[in-house]
Order: C-alpha cells, then sequence, then structure tokens
C-alpha cells in the first residue's frame, strides 16, 4: 500500500547526515547490553537494550523527565507504570509516560529482550528505590 502522508515539498531535508554506532555488544554478559545516547548520534532519542532469562528479574522502580517507550523483542514482560500492571509479549510496545515511576520484570518463560527507547537526546533517570 502507498502512503502519502504528506508532501515533502512542505518539509524539506534535515541537513544532518546519516549516523551509525553500536548501541549493544549481542555477546554482552548481564541483562544491560548497552545503551546509546542520541545525542552521540544527532537523534532526539536515547536507545537501552536490556535482557535477561532469570524470571522476576528488571530494573529497579525509576522515573524520566520524558516519555519511556519498550519495544518487548523477546519473552514476556510484566511492567509497572504508575499504579498500573501491564503484561507485554514479544512484538507489543509500553509507553511509561514522563514523571510517572516505572519499572519492569521478566514475567517468563524464558528470555526477556527489550529495547527501551528514551525520548531525550540523553539518558535522565532517578532511581526511586
Amino acid at each position: 500500500m502507498a502512503r502519502r502522508d504528506y508532501d515533502p515539498a512542505t518539509a524539506p531535508p534535515d541537513d544532518r547526515p546519516a549516523a551509525k554506532a553500536r548501541a549493544f555488544d549481542p555477546s554482552g554478559e548481564g541483562p544491560w547490553r548497552g545503551a546509546l545516547a542520541g545525542e552521540t548520534i544527532g537523534s532526539a532519542n536515547t536507545i537501552l537494550a536490556y535482557g535477561t532469562d532469570t524470571i522476576g528479574e528488571g530494573p529497579r522502580v525509576h522515573v524520566h523527565p520524558y516519555d519511556e517507550t519498550f519495544v518487548v523483542i523477546t519473552g514476556h514482560a510484566r511492567f509497572f507504570v504508575g499504579d498500573e500492571v501491564i503484561e507485554a509479549a514479544a512484538g507489543e510496545v509500553v509507553l511509561a509516560p514522563a514523571g510517572q515511576p516505572h519499572r519492569f520484570e521478566n514475567a517468563g518463560p524464558g528470555r526477556l529482550q527489550t529495547i527501551d527507547i528514551h525520548h531525550s537526546p540523553r539518558w535522565i533517570q532517578t532511581d526511586l528505590a
């Protein structure tokens, strides 16, 4: 299906060059596989990679001054965002709005792998526990 959402003449191309950088090492040890600050490549978003085989394991409760979007790549996760509990499986996306305390854990069975998109050119976080 062809899309025509806007007229390209109304939005001239950005003058930034295309960029590439490594966000994570897929063979790395531990749950935090890596991060790439958006400012490194001239992007407005920072990318983190998280993965664990341990059921119940995940980041501690924390908060950001910007939205965070989670993409579940493999497995099942249980997200705690504010007062909500959200179950998510591979292929699903969860939003933690700016200022909402949140965390997630591997709900099992098997491995959980996520890509976490911080809507900020750099990672800014306050751990609450």
